[in-house]
This record gives structure tokens, C-alpha cells and sequence, in this order.
């Protein structure tokens, strides 16, 4: 059962802190908070679930529901667990301030008598899960699981978890992103069957990023995109270039991606070259405001480090793994006002640094779950008007996150069946595969290690809102500024007139251009839809089952028949060709197929 985001005894209570008090300081609660705890104490639950979007205040929620139960002796100890090391600590810092105090360095052995219990992680539960039982059987306790989806990481995690907390008196579970891409279960959460006969999570409260938005808890997001022509060497020896956007097979997406990404290629350069340029715009009025890069890992964020320190003239914070070290690195940039943190994963979920209102994703991670975690470090509003600003590649797959921002999701604990919803045609890709194989690739003995070659980077649109904005500009250029220009402190509905007055300019100014100047694709966002993996599935269906008919036909194998119109109609084998190439592969079989008749 889901209750609403407000509550009927939670109306006179304003939406946002006064003034946006520093976080876990507040001493006033936010209508959604104090209506989940409202829930909370008429329901009594041993078990609760609340899913509140990043950048709402979940900590908060959380900690005045601790200080209830112990205040009524309802609990006598507090056990909170959390992903990373940082967030533990972060954790006790946050409950010192409302008179909490944790342990954030418990290790074993009885905890301290002036704490009222401990803050750890769920690696640290994996390792010692009976420690953490013993301390729940001898007290009564709560036990606050934060971002409870990490404990699905892994079946060794949730067994875990089970085994320390079963015996527990009440269990808090808290998530942003309540969903996950496997099927693994995640302990004291409640699922129910659909009508469909598929299990998916059920919260007990939520408060979803709409809600937030309309409430001016959260900034509204920006998403800036950029495309450009990328070109590689794969691992079978092939030189091959897309451009992002264009539709192409999951691997070749994967590849084009890398490249971009390839601090040796000038796509990144240009995007942070531009990112900083928005970050100059924003500052205009949120003075403190900063900078956040994701990176993959560790060797490109060195390297980005490097480009922004070349691009700004100020050395960037580095943040490379979940250390003690680098906890402090981040309460440095927190408190300071540098302007960019380049940083490997660990700062997309649950670090709080609420300055932070431009970001780059540059990072291959394609899971919903880590694109939302990775957003709501932007989110979190200080002030009205503020908005945020997160520079991604032009990837079908993260435009259409960008997108669905507040579409809620559930965990889904069952897939459907016949292939799954993700690769329908998996099994008919992979018969091709084998029958070009057989033709024209390599085996794994021959292959090669993957190498970016080249890229460049062309601004393509502007996402807010479920709308798309703009047409293709170079960097640097009148038509890009016009974009990075847009003012940061903005309410939503300005963000929307606004966008709208700069494609109409952007539109009137190349009306006015010669052709032979209009060398990019003179098409508004909105006109220019992406296509998205499954549609190209379709078309290699399609191709397959013509080239299927042809055999029949023709009699030649179904390799011979992909190689012919490879070698006719130009282009890479149907594994890695564009929804173009595929298209007209399509119509070079269908008039083979008529000629014969």
C-alpha cells in the first residue's frame, strides 16, 4: 500500500525548510516528511519502506523518526547501515546534529555507553552478520537500511542483511531508486503481484520526483546533449565511425560511447569546455555553485582532472575511491567554493554536497537506477528558482532516462518470459551472428584490444521536461552560447519559455544562412526522434526474416546473402550497421526478391 506524498494532517507545514538549513540540522520538517511519519506512527509497522526521490531529505525523515521511537522507548539502540564508508560517517555527522550520536567506526565488541548505537556499512554486515544479530537480540532495535536496493548487490549481501536484522523490533528501509536491473529480492521489502502476474516492490510511503519538483524541494534539471562523429578500431580490426544519436546495434552504441569518452579524442574537451561555460552562467546567480564529472574510472578521471585544470587554470578535487582520504576531499569541496570535483562513482548516490548544480556524465554506466542516483546529486534545492544543468552524450538509452525523470519505477522481482523484455530477438540475433560469422569476423584468437581513434563534438539539444529543444550547433558557436547562456536561477516554467524563444531564434538565424554554410542537421530536436535499441531490433528482424525468404528463394546460404548486400550497399556486418544501412539492405533483399518472381 502507497500513501500519497501529502497528508491531511501535514497541510500547514511548508513544503521546504526556511532558508534551507544544512542538512540533518532542520528544525522544522517537510510536509512529505512529516506526512511519512504521520503514516508511520498510525500504522506501528515492524517493517516500513519509503521511497523518496534524491535530494528530498530521506536522512532527515529518518533520523526524526529515530529520535520518536527512542524518545517513547519503543527502541533502545540504533543500528543504521549505508553503501559507502563516507555515507556512514555522514550518517553520524547528520545525527549528532539532532542529539544522535553513532558510532561511525564500530567494528566488534560492545559499543560505547555515551552511543546510542552504530552506523555501518552493508559489506561490513557481509562480513559479520552475527555480530550485528547477537546486538539485536540482546536490545530492542531499529535498524535504518539506507539505499536498501544495495542489499540485492548481491546474494551474499541480502543473506546477510536477513541474518543480522530478522530479529530486529522495527526495520526502516530507505531508497531513491527503488528499482534494479536484476531480479535478486531485497530483504524486509513487500512484494505484490500485479494483474499481470509480475511481483513488484511496494512502498508504504513514497514522494516521487514530481511531487518534489512541485513542492520546490528539488531544482528542476536541464539536460544539455552533445553528438559528434566518433571513429574506432574494434577488436576484430575494423576501422568504423557513427555518429551519436544515429541508430546502431547495443555493441556499436557501446563503442561510439567509449570513444566519446576518450579523453585522447576532442569530444570530451569540448563538453567540458562547455560545461564550464554553464558553470560560469550559473554562478552569475548561485555564487558557490560547482561542478560534478562521473567518470568510469580512475585513469579517466585523472585525465579529465588534468583537461579542467588546463581548461580553468584551478586544480580540480580528484575523488577516487571510498576512502577516508577521500570523505575528506569531498567535505573540502562541499564547504569551499571551487568550482569542479571529477569523481569515480562513488559521489553518484547519497553524498550530499548541495552546491553542486552542473554535472558531465561521463560515464558508460547504463542502468536507470545509477543515471538517477548519478542526477540527484544536482537536485537538491537550497532556494527556489535554483536549476540544475547535467551534460550527457547523445545515447538513445540515457535521453529516454533524461526523459522519464519522474516516471516512479518499483522493483520488479520477475522477468517476462520468452527472452526477456530487454533483447526479444536475442536468440534470432544470435543465429545471425553465427552465419556472418562464419563469412567474415574474427575469432576471439585474432582479436585486437578495442581503440578509439577520433571524435568531435556538435551540441545537439537541450532535454527539460519532457521536451526537446534545439537544433545542431558547434561549439563555441552564437547558437550554443544562446543555450549555455540560460540564467540559473530560473522558475520551471521560465526554464520552458525560454527554450522555446531560443530554438525560434536558432531557427529564424539559419533561415538566413547560405546553404553551403548549413553543414550540420538543419532540424529542430523534436523533429529529429531517436531510435532506440529496440527499434533497431526491429529492423534486423525484419532484415533477417526477408534474408530468411530469400534462401528459400534463392537458394544461398544465409551468410552469402548478408555478405551481398554488405558488398553492395556499403557498410558493417547487420550487427553493428545504422537503422539506415539496415533500411536500405532492407530494400536492396525486397527488389532481389521481386526480380525473381
Amino acid at each position: 500500500m502507497t500513501t500519497a506524498a501529502s497528508h491531511p494532517h501535514s497541510h500547514h507545514l511548508s513544503p521546504a525548510f526556511p532558508g534551507r538549513a544544512p542538512w540533518g540540522t532542520a528544525n522544522k520538517l517537510r510536509a512529505w516528511q512529516q506526512g511519512a511519519i504521520d503514516a508511520y506512527v498510525a500504522a506501528q509497522p515492524r517493517d516500513f519502506l519509503a521511497v523518496a526521490t534524491p535530494g528530498a531529505g530521506k536522512t532527515t525523515f529518518a533520523l526524526s523518526l529515530a529520535s520518536y521511537l527512542l524518545h517513547n522507548h519503543m527502541v533502545q539502540q540504533i543500528t543504521v547501515v549505508a553503501p559507502t564508508e563516507h555515507l556512514k560517517t555522514q550518517w553520524a555527522d547528520a545525527a549528532a546534529r539532532i542529539g544522535i550520536k553513532l558510532d561511525p567506526d564500530y567494528s566488534a565488541g560492545p559499543v560505547g555507553r555515551e552511543f546510542h548505537g552504530v552506523a555501518v556499512t552493508y559489506a561490513g554486515v557481509g562480513v559479520r552478520p552475527m555480530l550485528h544479530r547477537n546486538r539485536c537480540e540482546q536490545r530492542k532495535t531499529l535498524v535504518i537500511l539506507d539505499e536498501i536496493h544495495h542489499a540485492g548487490d548481491s546474494k551474499s549481501w541480502g543473506e546477510a542483511c536477513l541474518e543480522a536484522f530478522e530479529p530486529a523490533t522495527r526495520r526502516l528501509a530507505l531508497t531513491g531508486t527503488p528499482f534494479r536491473s536484476d531480479t535478486n529480492p531485497i530483504p524486509f521489502v513487500t512484494y505484490e503481484e500485479g494483474n499481470d502476474g509480475i511481483r513488484r516492490s511496494a512502498a508504504d510511503y513514497t514522494y516521487g520526483y514530481g511531487n518534489a519538483l512541485a513542492d520546490g524541494v528539488v531544482r528542476p534539471v536541464i539536460f544539455l546533449s552533445y553528438s559528434g562523429t566518433m571513429r574506432w578500431r574494434t577488436r576484430a580490426g575494423d576501422e568504423l565511425s557513427a555518429r551519436l544519436g544515429e541508430p546502431m546495434t547495443k555493441d556499436a552504441t557501446g563503442q561510439a560511447w567509449r570513444t566519446a569518452l576518450a579523453p585522447t579524442g576532442d569530444w570530451i574537451p569540448n563538453v567540458l569546455k562547455s560545461a564550464d561555460q554553464r558553470l560560469t552562467e550559473v554562478r552569475k546567480g548561485i555564487p558557490d555553485a560547482g561542478g560534478l564529472v562521473i567518470a568510469t574510472d580512475q585513469d579517466s578521471a585523472r585525465a579529465y582532472a588534468k583537461l579542467l585544470k588546463e581548461l580553468t587554470g584551478h586544480k580540480p578535487t580528484l575523488v577516487l575511491s571510498d576512502d577516508t582520504g577521500a570523505s575528506k576531499r569531498i567535505e573540502q569541496f562541499a564547504g569551499s567554493e571551487d568550482r569542479w570535483m571529477v569523481a569515480v562513482r562513488m559521489v553518484s548516490e547519497g553524498v550530499d554536497v548541495p552546491r553542486l548544480a552542473v554535472g558531465v556524465y561521463a560515464t558508460t554506466i547504463s542502468t536507470p537506477l545509477f543515471f538517477a542516483q548519478a542526477v540527484g546529486r544536482f537536485v537538491r534545492s537550497r532556494r527556489r528558482g535554483e536549476t540544475a544543468s547535467v551534460f550527457v552524450p547523445t545515447i538513445p538509452m540515457l535521453l529516454e532516462f533524461a526523459n522519464e525523470m519522474e516516471v516512479e519505477r518499483d522493483h520488479v522481482l520477475d522477468k517476462p518470459k520468452k527472452g526477456g523484455e530487454e533483447d526479444p530477438f536475442a536468440e534470432e540475433d544470435q543465429l545471425l551472428a553465427e552465419a556472418e560469422r562464419a563469412e567474415d569476423e574474427a575469432t576471439d584468437d585474432d582479436m585486437l584490444p578495442f581503440e578509439a581513434l577520433e571524435s568531435d563534438a556538435v551540441f545537439d539539444r537541450v532535454l527539460f521536461d519532457g521536451a526537446e529543444f534545439g537544433m545542431q550547433a558547434h561549439p563555441g558557436s552564437e547558437e550554443e552560447q544562446d543555450y549555455l547562456g540560460i540564467p540559473g536561477l530560473l522558475e520551471p516554467d521560465q526554464v520552458q519559455i525560454l527554450l522555446q524563444r531560443r530554438q525560434a531564434r536558432q531557427i529564424s538565424h539559419s533561415r538566413k544562412k547560405p546553404d553551403e554554410e548549413a553543414d550540420l542537421l538543419e532540424l529542430p530536436a523534436e523533429r529529429r526522434p531517436i531510435v532506440t535499441h529496440r527499434q533497431l531490433l526491429e529492423l534486423r528482424k525484419q532484415l533477417n526474416t526477408l534474408v530468411a525468404a530469400y534462401h528459400h528463394q534463392s537458394g544461398k546460404p544465409h551468410g552469402v546473402v548478408h555478405n551481398e548486400l554488405r558488398r553492395v550497399c556499403g557498410g558493417p556486418p547487420s550487427a553493428e550497421a545504422s537503422a539506415g544501412q539496415l533500411a536500405e539492405r532492407i530494400k536492396k533483399v525486397q527488389e532481389w526478391a521481386t526480380r525473381m518472381r
